[in-house]
């Protein structure tokens, strides 16, 4: 017995270890992805980037007075500035570009230039053409007089080393989450039904009651010949009803006596219990376990034969 009970210890760790395992690995792809994600651009690096942009932008407009506004960040990856004025569309790839590099922002990213009255794209273009080294869209178009959002969409970041499968990992997990609780319940069940002694009840024979009798050693309930196996809290609980024949036991009194050596107590479980009994002492005609409303249950018994 020793030697199962040390078997299914060694089994469970082994499980918990892999559910750790699993959580690290899931924890690390999830973070790893996202300090990939701040290595590419911060928030921070962008506002300064852009309003370096926006600041030379007007300057070559002629404008070096007017207050440049707050960089707003619609999402993790859009982020726009509003210009009060038209600027000069041709400077706006390469001064962009040189402050997302003295920034250290290294994704790509789409640029559009809106219309502040309607919100429609007016001009734009792609990092991907610069690093192509293609030719620029809308290069050469003027903007008429008026007020422009600059918008400037980075592309979601590639990750740099090979991703765990998630599904697959998720499904492992639920496996190993499953045989740890089949071993728990299996060692509770050998707990129950083997190892745990019944304390202060004497093992040398049969306890008898009407037509049935009770094998405390070896857990069985035997009724007109039939054996049925028990559990521990089974037989505990008709050892109980069996010293009490025809007496009302309260139901405080068989939870503290019963399951009183578990540290807690469910009511339901008085109920659940007695119904397995009753289910299995049927085919005596003998015996029959009575609920007193509000108050407990009482083993009656015809024609009790002594111990």
């Amino acid at each position: 017995m020793r030697i199962r009970s040390g078997f299914l210890t060694i089994i469970r760790l082994l499980i918990i270890s892999g559910i750790v395992l699993i959580t690290g690995l899931l924890f690390t792809q999830f973070v790893g992805l996202s300090a990939a994600t701040d290595n590419l651009y911060s928030t921070q690096k962008v506002n300064l980037a852009l309003r370096r942009t926006a600041h030379h932008l007007l300057r070559a407009a002629g404008d070096s007075t007017s207050r440049i506004p707050a960089v707003q960040q619609l999402d993790p990856h859009t982020f726009r500035l509003q210009l009060a004025t038209n600027f000069d569309y041709d400077r706006l790839p390469g001064l962009l570009r040189e402050s997302f590099r003295l920034h250290n922002v290294m994704a790509t990213y789409d640029v559009a230039v809106l219309d502040c009255a309607r919100g429609e794209v007016q001009l734009g273009y792609s990092v991907k053409d610069l690093l192509r080294n293609e030719s620029i869209p809308c290069v050469n178009r003027s903007l008429a007089a008026g007020c422009y959002t600059l918008q400037i969409t980075f592309n979601s970041p590639a990750p740099s080393a090979k991703r765990v499968p998630f599904l697959p990992l998720l499904g492992i997990g639920g496996l190993l989450v499953g045989l740890l609780f089949a071993v728990r319940h299996r060692k509770e069940h050998t707990n129950s039904t083997v190892e745990q002694p019944i304390a202060s009840i004497p093992a040398s024979s049969l306890i008898r009651f009407g037509r049935s009798s009770l094998d405390l050693p070896n857990l069985t309930l035997i009724t007109n010949t039939t054996p049925h196996s028990l559990t521990y809290r089974e037989a505990k609980l008709l050892r109980l009803l069996v010293s009490h024949p025809n007496q009302i036991l309260e139901r405080d009194q068989i939870l503290k006596l019963v399951w009183e050596d578990e540290g807690i107590t469910v009511g339901r479980s008085v109920d659940v219990f007695v119904s397995r009994l009753r289910k299995l002492l049927q085919d005596d005609p003998t015996i029959k376990i009575a609920a007193v409303h509000g108050v407990g249950y009482r083993l009656e018994i015809q024609n009790i034969v002594s111990q």
